[in-house]
């Protein structure tokens, strides 16, 4: 079935003058024809993924039109506007993809607001909202290498879509014949039409002030004097970012050189995620050469932001995901109750992979936590859930220990607008009155227990890796540990189990030690990847570490 499927795109009439020559290489590499053509990308709550290329197994302009017509067929189905948002990051071909998918939106009727420029994943999301559209489409690989592209889907509410319109898309996408089914009419056509408009002015002005709103102590930054180092590694995030940031008053801000305009290469590093280290190693160099009090990267998508802190000492620390979501969540928390501007029943929401430590500073000041499933959509589901009764002033503050930080309803997805922004704000407060972020770090530590928290990922490439996957998590469901390195297991928790969680079923165990200590193991819902989270507890880091090495050490052969 393959091969046919293979000798029919090698005769096709391929518009994208890239794909031929790469189909006419490998005709004699059967393991490349097969790799390529024996399965589809899948569509699922995440939209697509894959590396770029030819075949029904990559990232290449029939699969988008494919995927987009799959998502046409559903959204005929709505009523509403019969409006589509799109916007798309620097990653190769991502214009390209996005035009692409408003030229089948178009062809089958359906309007559509497109950014003239990249823009990031919290303006397509509060574009979505704004115009009231049906869907969204994000084309962007989020911080994959370099070689990857791929197409994120939103529902009428700025989520991410949900499973159940995720599975009628997929079904309909099945239906679509990946070089023949999708009605496709010219970009520019569709703009003739009057079909596709651009996102106006006026949507990207409200975004800012929506943003903007959003600050804990407004004024601050004006006066504060903090000297920042951003990069947004070469992503979607330099106009947005320096837009707000200079517009609440920080000004001094150096911006690394190669990482400055969108490179689709990422020639600087070849993982342009802001939880890496060596994403970050070119604004560390810089911070340490002007002095910087802070050191900010977004990711190409701009939905992530890293940073590292200036101790006192002078050198620069990383700081997690986790302890990011910590520092902000004490820090907005404590503001607002200074300013008068803490909601009644404030609520703040977290990802059960996320650290315990935000659930003990949410109960000090009064605040309740909701633990949600991983995937920032969930986030979005109790901002909704608080929309719909009226309540949504009530939320404050959601994050992710994958860097994910929301501050405000006006998006439905994670924002490295406002993280950016909010982080500056609080290093800058920080500053002013003579303390600094780690020393607020030290100071939530001696509080509230030295809490550490570090992922692992085990990784499981090739047609097989699925498979192998699915095969270690039903054998831990059928053989449940009973102690890793001495510690007896207190608790398993299975997400599979709704009727148990109180919250939509997913692949995650998470395991309660004696002692404090927790495991969590999730296969990635995007890559071949199984990760293992674990959360210690120790009167000091080193204690805590080493407790994390023991665990990690005793979980390696599961994985094996």
């Amino acid at each position: 079935m393959y091969r046919n499927e293979y000798e029919r795109w090698l005769v096709a009439d391929l518009e994208d003058a890239d794909l031929k020559p790469e189909l006419t290489k490998i005709k004699d590499n059967e393991d490349e024809i097969k790799e390529r053509f024996a399965v589809a990308l899948k569509f699922g709550t995440a939209g697509l993924r894959g590396v770029l290329g030819a075949g029904t197994n990559r990232m290449n302009i029939y699969v988008v039109r494919q995927a987009t017509q799959g998502l046409a067929n559903w959204v005929k189905t709505q009523g509403g506007n019969q409006t589509v948002a799109i916007s798309y990051d620097s990653r190769l071909k991502s214009d390209v993809f996005a035009k692409t998918a408003a030229g089948v939106l178009a062809a089958n009727g359906i309007k559509v607001r497109i950014y003239d420029a990249l823009m990031p994943v919290p303006a397509l999301s509060f574009a979505t909202r704004y115009y009231q559209c049906n869907a969204g489409i994000m084309v962007t690989a989020s911080h994959n290498p370099a070689q990857y592209n791929g197409y994120k889907a939103y529902g009428p509410d700025g989520c991410q879509m949900t499973d159940d319109a995720a599975a009628i898309v997929y079904e309909e996408i099945q239906k679509t014949d990946v070089l023949t089914g999708a009605k496709y009419i010219s970009f520019a056509e569709g703009v003739e039409q009057g079909l596709i408009r651009f996102v106006g002015d006026d949507c990207k002005k409200a975004l800012y002030e929506a943003i903007e709103s959003r600050q804990v102590r407004p004024g601050l930054c004006k006066t504060a004097g903090l000297k920042l180092v951003y990069s947004p590694l070469n992503g979607s995030g330099l106009v947005p970012v320096t837009q707000v940031l200079k517009d609440i008053g920080i000004t001094d801000i150096t911006i690394v050189p190669e990482q400055e305009y969108p490179n689709g290469y990422f020639t600087t590093c070849s993982y342009p995620n802001p939880e890496i280290f060596a994403a970050l190693e070119k604004g560390l160099e810089l911070a340490k050469e002007t002095g910087a009090d802070l050191m900010l990267a977004t990711d190409p998508d701009a939905d992530r932001v890293g940073i590292a802190m200036k101790c006192p000492d002078g050198s620069y620390e990383l700081v997690s995901g986790n302890e990011v979501g910590v520092l902000l969540l004490d820090y907005i928390c404590a503001g607002r109750i200074e300013k008068g501007t803490l909601p009644e029943k404030a609520v703040a929401v977290k990802s059960i992979v996320s650290t315990p430590l935000a659930d003990a500073v949410a109960a000090h000041y009064g605040v309740e936590m909701r633990n949600v499933l991983t995937g920032f959509k969930w986030i979005g589901d109790q901002i909704a859930q608080l929309e719909a009764a009226g309540e949504v002033d009530r939320f404050i503050f959601g994050f992710e220990e994958s860097y994910g930080y929301l501050a405000g309803p006006y998006v439905r997805d994670k924002d490295a607008v406002i993280g950016s922004m909010l982080i500056c704000e609080m290093a800058a407060y920080y500053r002013s009155i003579g303390s600094s972020l780690k020393q607020r770090m030290e100071e939530i530590y001696a509080q509230y227990g030295r809490y550490l928290n570090k992922v692992d990922s085990y990784e499981f490439p090739g047609l097989t890796g699925m498979d192998k996957m699915a095969g270690i998590m039903q054998q831990l469901r059928d053989n449940p540990p009973t102690e890793f390195a001495g510690y007896a297991v207190t608790k398993v928790t299975d997400y599979k189990k709704p009727e148990e969680t109180g919250l939509p079923a997913a692949n995650v165990l998470i395991y309660a030690l004696e002692g404090g200590a927790t495991v969590v193991v999730r296969p990635s819902g995007t890559e071949p990847k199984i990760k293992t989270y674990f959360t210690t507890l120790g009167k000091d880091l080193a204690e805590a570490q080493a407790q994390k090495d023991k665990l990690a050490e005793a979980l390696k052969p599961l994985f094996a």
